[in-house]
């Protein structure tokens, strides 16, 4: 059974000690996969909060461009939204589809027979996925699986998850009609193409998971004006497995006494946002059942 590690505490000094309790060290030049944010109006992980961890790792933070236009689709636009929030100032930062892209295939997949993904994603030997879980409009969710599929995805390999293998083109992914599950499987693919890629050539132990739950909108960190969190904060979650990860933040949602949790809860229902946690056990990248250990 998989250990999901738990602390109420949302400190610079906390995340570091989530990390380390995790007990294996990552190694080589560290890629720290996190969104940046859509605007400084978004509830992405700000630079003071990650700062001593980034600093612990010597990390990289690493994103891509998106594929829905806005303030990071292009790479000018985003290097600048980058400047703005102050990342810099804690870590190096990389755009990792700035130059180019390359392809993952995908064995047995729902719908991808490969992912597309930025071409840095090579220059790294062991990557940090460090995710804000919160809710999103398509997803339900957004945690470390989406993390994974859609933030290391280049903007052509978010178009094909979107949808669901039919196209590369960002703007054509949204006339295609993806049905829910078709694109929820698809990140989980994605995760697949991932996973398996890092330790196939970096090792098993090149990757870790750490989700920090606060400021729990019903809305990702990729939407500029998002709805202002209804519930109160969780706390940090940290695990070697993501798709335990992943089920316990929901749980915890799930779970929670706070009558504030309605509208996240019916978010994630309403978008089956379950279902990539699902497709990601049935891919064998981890385990739903887990060990909930409180720090």
């Amino acid at each position: 059974m998989s250990k999901v590690y738990f602390t109420k505490e949302i400190t610079p000094e906390s995340l570091v000690r989530m990390y380390e309790v995790l007990g294996v060290q990552l190694k080589g030049k560290i890629a720290v996969k996190m969104s940046t944010g859509e605007s400084e109006h978004s509830n992405h992980l700000r630079p003071e909060l990650i700062g001593q961890l980034l600093s612990r790792l010597n990390g990289t933070i690493v994103e891509c461009c998106t594929a829905y236009g806005g303030s990071r689709q292009d790479v000018h636009s985003h290097w600048n939204e980058i400047h703005k929030r102050g990342f810099e100032k804690v870590a190096p930062v990389d755009i990792m589809d700035e130059f180019d892209e390359f392809d993952i295939p995908i064995e047995n997949g729902f719908h991808l027979k490969k992912d597309i993904v930025g071409e840095h994603l090579k220059n790294y030997d062991s990557m940090l996925i460090l995710s804000h879980f919160k809710g999103h409009v398509m997803g339900g969710f957004g945690g470390a699986l989406k993390n994974i599929a859609i933030g290391i995805g280049s903007t052509h390999g978010k178009a094909l998850i979107h949808s669901a293998g039919v196209t590369t083109d960002p703007e054509k992914c949204w006339q295609v009609g993806t049905k829910q599950d078709d694109f929820l499987e698809s990140m989980a693919d994605a995760c697949k193409a991932v996973i398996t890629y890092m330790h196939a050539t970096k090792g098993s132990d090149s990757m870790l998971y750490i989700s920090v739950a606060n400021r729990l909108s019903v809305d990702c960190d990729c939407d500029g004006n998002p709805h202002e969190p209804e519930m109160g904060d969780l706390g940090i979650f940290a695990s070697t497995d993501p798709v335990a990860l992943d089920q316990a933040c929901y749980d915890a949602v799930k779970n929670s006494k706070d009558p504030g949790k309605a509208a996240l809860v019916e978010r994630m229902d309403s978008r089956h946002a379950i279902r990539t946690v699902e497709a990601a056990c049935e891919h064998g990248l981890g385990e739903r059942t887990y060990e909930l250990v409180e720090i």
